[in-house]
């Protein structure tokens, strides 16, 4: 996968929670085999072990299927485990500090919900926006009261010069919704891991986001 062409259609963000009493492995799989593009690893409660073990894991499993692995939050992890990438938080390891550390191809994504901010991270090495809370979350306590809307994720991807991937409450239902958006892609938690059938929501989602008439097509 070429870095300046990443498939970020639809990230699969991973939580052990909502997958119960499935494993994640489970519920991923399933996503992959429908055409998953990248998974996201964030398990912000695993040792740096078992988050490990856990990616090594995910990562044969994305290599089989032609797909991307990222880890939330934990470079050093992705680095051993040999991720494609890390998604970073405004608590994290300062970007800039991730891009003299990564490979050249490393692919470092941040998140953010300000235009300006977001042009900042790029100039940083970001190499693309994870923007949101779009329609509210229930995965995240510090975002539980967010909603920006699709406007607001309009304004970012206006602004931004790399990809932006909606995130935060988004469905087969609401991605409809984010048309004429700008955006590269969607990422996803509740709805692909609570799922009875993460297979059949990959591809709804899937179809949602590749019908939207004002999608960017993997860019920014």
């Amino acid at each position: 996968m070429q870095k300046d062409r990443p498939d970020l259609r639809l990230i699969v963000i991973t939580d052990r929670r909502l997958a119960s009493p499935r494993s994640i492995f489970d519920v991923v799989l399933a996503a992959l085999e429908a055409g998953a593009p990248a998974v996201q690893l964030r398990d912000k409660e695993a040792t740096s072990r078992e988050l490990y073990e856990q990616a090594l894991r995910l990562r044969e499993m994305t290599d089989r299927h032609g797909a991307l692995l990222f880890v939330n939050d934990r470079l050093d992890v992705a680095l051993a485990a040999g991720a494609d990438g890390v998604h970073l938080g405004p608590d994290d390891l300062p970007i800039a500090a991730a891009r003299r550390i990564a490979p050249p191809h490393f692919l470092i994504g941040a998140s953010t919900d300000d235009p300006a901010a977001a042009i900042r991270a790029a100039d940083n090495g970001a190499d693309y926006i994870g923007c949101g809370s779009v329609f509210g979350t229930t995965t995240k306590a510090e975002a539980a009261g967010e909603r920006i809307g699709p406007e607001g994720v309009a304004a970012v991807a206006r602004a931004s010069p790399v990809p932006v991937i909606a995130i935060g409450g988004v469905t087969a239902d609401t991605a409809t919704q984010l048309a004429g958006t700008g955006i590269a892609g969607i990422a996803a938690v509740g709805a692909i891991m609570t799922a009875n059938d993460p297979a059949g929501a990959v591809r709804s989602l899937l179809g949602a986001i590749e019908g939207g008439s004002g999608t960017a097509e993997n860019g920014g």
